[in-house]
């Protein structure tokens, strides 16, 4: 299945001369139906400030939501893990950064490898979803009630909250239950190992947000085991705050952590 145009990762190897040992990199990571375009600028300023950057497309994702349906959260995670493990054998020290899904499984990578994340951006992370509907999917799932491939059940798409005009995320127009199942299955894990998390976090909230409640930042914020943890409210933002009149400080929140460490 091809890559929807816009969807394609995105890599910089940063200024010249930026691979010296330990120097600075940052894995990035979408959400949940969503493509890397959705993160795009905020890879993009990073590489233009002389940043080592990786923005990997995780599998099922930027094709077309059948796809999605024949993955789960054992590939999302191994992607990003794996992308993780090609930075540090390059020497880097590296910061991970994820929006909504992309936040929990950077928080999953903290938690797992302490030594290979040195701290974490986190943009709206989904923890916990503000659907109570979606804590019965795992277990239609074992039952078969979630449909069979080529007959998945599905529900209305969760892309494009974004408060700025003419903003657009590439995401797709239907969630397939399956994987949806999937993310709260995975979710649940990220929530029991948060006291694990112990790299300095920045976490940008948004004031509104139409997608993730503002009780899974609440969450991540008290539940974290780090002693650096750093919250920001984003004012003109809706979920997609990558995409929407906020982005800026999230590239300048990144940079501030990354000079930091």
């Amino acid at each position: 299945m091809g890559v929807l145009a816009g969807a394609e990762a995105f890599s910089s190897g940063g200024a010249a001369g930026a691979q010296a040992p330990a120097s600075p990199a940052v894995l990035l990571c979408h959400g949940f139906t969503g493509s890397p375009q959705g993160l795009r600028g905020w890879a993009e300023d990073l590489a233009a400030a002389g940043v080592a950057v990786s923005l990997p497309r995780l599998p099922g994702h930027g094709t077309r939501w059948q796809e999605l349906a024949r993955t789960g959260w054992a590939d999302w995670s191994g992607a990003l893990r794996a992308e993780l493990e090609r930075l540090r054998g390059l020497g880097h020290r590296v910061v991970v950064g994820g929006l909504s899904m992309g936040g929990g499984l950077a928080l999953r990578l903290a938690a797992d490898h302490p030594a290979d994340v040195a701290g974490l951006v986190l943009v709206n992370p989904a923890v916990r979803l503000g659907d109570p509907r979606t804590a019965s999917l795992p277990l239609l799932r074992r039952l078969g009630l979630l449909g069979r491939p080529g007959r998945e059940r599905t529900a209305p798409a969760v892309g494009g909250d974004v408060a700025k005009p003419g903003a657009v995320e590439l995401a797709y127009d239907r969630v397939p239950l399956t994987a949806a199942a999937e993310l709260v299955r995975g979710l649940r894990g990220v929530q029991r190992d948060l006291p694990l998390v112990h790299q300095p976090v920045v976490l940008l909230r948004s004031a509104v947000d139409h997608v993730v409640p503002a009780s899974s930042s609440t969450l991540v914020l008290e539940r974290v085991g780090s002693a650096d943890v750093r919250e920001e409210v984003l004012p003109r933002s809706f979920h997609v705050a990558t995409l929407d009149h906020d982005a800026p400080r999230i590239s300048a929140a990144t940079l501030e952590l990354v000079g930091r460490l």
